[in-house]
C-alpha cells in the first residue's frame, strides 16, 4: 500500500485514509453554484461608472443589514464579526470623492471630495486600470474593546484583535467577490497605501486601514 501525496495533519495520508466525496456541484442553474463557478480576481475593469443600482446592491451584499436584530441585540449584517462588534468600516472611493457606507440606514456619507482611488491601489503595482469603485476596509479597534457582545479577553488583546479584524474583512471581501461573480462584475482584493489613506480620510489613531477591493464592469 503506497502513501498518498496529500497529508492529514503532520502524518502522511495513506490510500486507505481517504474518503471519496460525491462530485462537486455542477448545476449552473443554481445561482449559488453559478456564482462560485465564476468567482475569480479580475484586475482590469471598464472605465464605465457603476450604476447607482449596482452600487447599492453591491454594498448591501458586502456589509448590509439582513435582519433587524442579530447577536447581542445589534442589527445583523450580511458578514459576521467578532461578538457582532461590526468593527469594520467600509469606505467607498468614487471619482467624485470618498464616502462612508452606513449599512444600518443603507446610505453613503461623503467624507472627502478628493479622488483617492489611486492611493487605494497596491503601492508599486504595475499599471492597472483604476476601477470606478474602490472599497477601502478600515478597522475601528474601539468597537472591539467596547463590543456590546460577550466581552472575551481576546477583544482587548492587540494580537487577537488583529486576527479578528483580518478575518472579518475577509468575510466582507468574500461577499463582494460572490456578488461580482453573480452580476458579471470584475473584483480584485489588494493592498493599498495605508498611510496615505489614513491621512486622506482623517482617521482616528484607533482606526486602521487594512486593504482595498476594486470593483467595476468587465472590460469589453
Amino acid at each position: 500500500m503506497t502513501a498518498a501525496r496529500g497529508t492529514m495533519g503532520s502524518k502522511e495520508a495513506r490510500d486507505d485514509c481517504w474518503l471519496q466525496l460525491p462530485p462537486a456541484p455542477v448545476d449552473l442553474d443554481d445561482p449559488v453554484v453559478a456564482a462560485f463557478d465564476r468567482r475569480k480576481s479580475t484586475r482590469e475593469t471598464s472605465c464605465q461608472p457603476v450604476s447607482i443600482r449596482d452600487l447599492s446592491d453591491l454594498l448591501w451584499s458586502a456589509y448590509g443589514v439582513n435582519r433587524p436584530v442579530g447577536p447581542f441585540g445589534a442589527p445583523g449584517r450580511t458578514a459576521a464579526s467578532a461578538s457582532n462588534s461590526q468593527e469594520i468600516d467600509l469606505y467607498v472611493a468614487l471619482p467624485d470623492g470618498t464616502h462612508l457606507y452606513d449599512g444600518v440606514s443603507h446610505r453613503l456619507a461623503r467624507i472627502t471630495q478628493t479622488d483617492v482611488r489611486a492611493k487605494a491601489l497596491t503601492p508599486g503595482q504595475p499599471d492597472v486600470t483604476v476601477a470606478p469603485v474602490v472599497l477601502i476596509y478600515v478597522a475601528d479597534i474601539r468597537r472591539l474593546t467596547h463590543s456590546a457582545g460577550f466581552d472575551e479577553p481576546g477583544l482587548h488583546d492587540p494580537e487577537v484583535q488583529k486576527s479578528y479584524y483580518f478575518v472579518d474583512t475577509g468575510l466582507i471581501a468574500g461577499n463582494v467577490y460572490l456578488f461580482a461573480a453573480a452580476r458579471g462584475l470584475a473584483a480584485w482584493f489588494h493592498n493599498c497605501d495605508r498611510s496615505g489613506l489614513t491621512e486622506e480620510l482623517g482617521l482616528h489613531p484607533q482606526q486602521r486601514v487594512l486593504f482595498a477591493q476594486s470593483v467595476g464592469y468587465l472590460p469589453t
